[in-house]
């Protein structure tokens, strides 16, 4: 999930200002695949876009764009395809770096025969985003200087969020509760879904009363309570086992 900041700015910073499209052709293209809602349609229109316009300079947006869609479908083969696609293209692009991790992270289980080597990517990218995130210049004007300061907070937030992913696949849970943490402290509007897995780090360090007041900070949401509900429960679960 994504804060309402982090949210705005991918819906009007699709364009870079300092680049501008070499015809009216790829530029309508490129205002196609930004206003396309559907995410299977959108993820066509980018791979249409860039074996029409190989050599266009709107190739890293392009696919960030696919790798965005896929992430809101729940395409996480597609996230990494797309997002490291882009990196190709733009090696210092923090977005789809972050959502790389993010996947990564995310996808990495215990016993993948390739763990580490998953775990060790994602972790020079949230690293690599992280030492980025403030330098990145603002790709669009609508954008104020103080919602921009928010944007990178929330890009450097993101990292911290998925070194903790990676610090609780690893089983080091003091390592994950302080990335997660700070990435609940950084950004003005944290992502709830990162409380979540903060919950999840301290019942996993075996700390249910720090995980219930975690969650206790969690606004209500019909697509949360699942996640929430599965927390409180094994945190219950853990100070009854205290008794």
């Amino acid at each position: 999930m994504r804060t309402k900041m982090l949210a705005a700015f991918l819906a009007v910073a699709a364009l870079a200002t300092a680049q501008k499209p070499k015809t009216k052709a790829e530029a309508e293209a490129l205002m196609a695949i930004q206003s396309e809602p559907d995410g299977s349609a959108k993820i066509a229109k980018v791979d249409e876009f860039v074996k029409k316009y190989a050599d266009t300079e709107f190739k890293s947006w392009a696919y960030t764009q696919a790798a965005d869609a896929a992430e809101r479908k729940g395409d996480g083969i597609k996230v990494l395809i797309y997002a490291e696609l882009a990196l190709e293209t733009d090696p210092k692009a923090v977005h789809p770096m972050l959502m790389a991790a993010g996947e990564l992270a995310r996808s990495t289980r215990e016993n993948d025969l390739d763990k580490e080597e998953k775990l060790t990517k994602a972790d020079k990218y949230s690293r690599q985003a992280m030492e980025l995130a403030p330098t990145v210049v603002k790709p669009n004007p609508a954008i104020t200087d103080a919602q921009w300061d928010e944007v990178k907070k929330e890009f450097v937030a993101d990292a911290h969020r998925d070194l903790g992913m990676i610090a609780a696949v690893r089983k080091k849970y003091d390592i994950a509760i302080a990335e997660l943490k700070l990435a609940v402290e950084i950004p003005a509007e944290p992502d709830p879904a990162t409380y979540i897995r903060l919950a999840a780090a301290y019942n996993d360090a075996n700390k249910p009363d720090d995980a219930l007041a975690v969650l206790a900070k969690i606004p209500p949401s019909p697509a949360l309570k699942p996640f929430v509900d599965k927390e409180q429960k094994r945190a219950v679960a853990l100070k009854e086992a205290k008794k």
